[in-house]
């Protein structure tokens, strides 16, 4: 999937579980763990909501790759 994301290590260095994440940005526990494993992309204003929480820009968290780009690049 080319979204990549660092929400999983972003809510660890807040300290709080999945559950706790969601209550935080008006979402679901399912939802913010569907977004960690990469099987959900978030609406733009969940996205925000996310980086507002974690208190970085939203490119912190979420990077877009093209198909066949390696992060290396």
């Amino acid at each position: 999937m080319p979204l990549n994301n660092h929400l999983k290590e972003y809510r660890a260095r807040l300290g709080v579980n999945q559950q706790e994440m969601g209550r935080l940005v008006q979402t679901s526990r399912q939802t913010i763990s569907q977004i960690e494993r990469g099987d959900y992309s978030p609406s733009v204003t969940l996205a925000l909501k996310l980086a507002r929480v974690c208190d970085c820009k939203v490119e912190d968290i979420f990077e877009y790759m093209e198909d066949g780009e390696n992060e290396e690049q």
